[in-house]
């Protein structure tokens, strides 16, 4: 009797031991523990993260977090010594009043003293051309006569014609101030304007990036830099941990690959508070078939493919860190059936 007890006894403990290993295995060896109405994966937090440095070179002035900081958007997190781009910015922008007063004078055009000025000086060599012309005329008539010499006649007609060169000269500047400024010379004062707008442009831009902010909500992870040291534009300062977006990165067998959908809502727990459900969503399946990562792979599936997934958490906290091991539940009925 006591025989055929522990003989049933015995027989109980295998059955319960095959059991357990039939429907524990897949999820202590594989990626997926598979139900009729709920689907297990298993995956790591992904939390971005951001390597911030200066946009232009220069020596730090000030740091103002440290590792384990909070920060919030904009948040400013040290700056540069500013002088030299501030040095900059005033030099732009003398250069760009120049230019652009000598653009005003253009538009503006001559003066009217200035345009009286020219019309008295050509009527002035006007003047003058009479007068040199009557006196060559005079002298030309009596050259003949042999009254005056040949160079008294040369020297007449050398000032008539320096008269009349400078009556020219005075009737083309007196157009010119009627006309005003020329297309051309407007077109290139506005060019050079531009120019010198733009390098003001940009040396206030230069000016802005000696501060150095958050651009978004995060926690310091580095403090790679210290007042004083002199950066380049490629220089890390911080490296931040930005808050969102938390994500997971999971892997699903091929089999199980038509049972979720982007969009798709689903629980996330991690070993470190099992009780505590994270709700995430389907963000992306990737298209193409992958090996099993070797970093969390079991060496009996080593050779399968799966597809990975990224699935974004949307009630993230501290509870979840960077590259945590985490479980991903998905109900397949009705729920799982509805995207968010």
């Amino acid at each position: 009797m006591k025989k055929k007890l522990a003989l049933a006894l015995v027989l109980f403990l295998v059955a319960g031991g095959a059991g357990a290993w039939w429907f524990d295995l897949p999820a202590h060896f594989g990626w997926t523990h598979k139900q009729d109405d709920h689907l297990t994966l298993y995956g790591n937090v992904d939390i971005r993260q951001v390597r911030l440095g200066f946009r232009v070179g220069g020596r730090i002035a000030e740091m103002l977090v440290d590792e384990g900081d909070t920060v919030k958007t904009g948040a400013l997190l040290a700056h540069l010594d500013a002088r030299p781009y501030e040095d900059s910015v005033r030099g732009a922008e003398a250069q760009e009043a120049s230019l652009r007063a000598t653009l005003d004078k253009l538009v503006a055009g001559p003066r009217p003293d200035e345009i009286a000025e020219a019309r008295s000086a050509n009527t002035e060599q006007t003047a003058n051309l009479l007068n040199a012309q009557q006196t060559y005329e005079r002298e030309a008539q009596l050259r003949p006569t042999g009254a005056i010499s040949q160079s008294v006649l040369d020297q007449a007609t050398m000032t008539r014609d320096a008269a009349l060169a400078r009556k020219a000269s005075t009737g083309d500047a007196l157009n010119l101030m009627n006309e005003g400024t020329r297309a051309e010379d407007l077109a290139a004062a506005r060019a050079n304007l531009q120019v010198a707008e733009a390098s003001l442009l940009t040396a206030k831009t230069s000016l802005d990036d000696t501060e150095l902010r958050a651009p978004d909500d995060g926690v310091v992870l580095s403090r790679v830099r210290e007042p004083g040291a002199i950066l380049s534009p490629t220089d890390d300062v911080f490296v931040l941990s930005l808050n969102k977006p938390v994500v997971v990165r999971a892997y699903i067998s091929e089999p199980d690959l038509g049972k979720i959908h982007p969009g798709m809502t689903l629980d996330v727990t991690s070993d470190t508070l099992p009780t505590r459900a994270y709700r995430g969503t389907v963000g992306f399946i990737s298209p193409v078939a992958e090996f099993t990562p070797k970093s969390v792979e079991t060496p009996d599936l080593r050779t399968d493919l799966v597809y990975r997934l990224r699935i974004i958490v949307e009630n993230a906290d501290l509870g979840l860190r960077q590259g945590m091991p985490v479980t991903v539940h998905v109900l397949l009925g009705e729920r799982g059936g509805n995207s968010s």
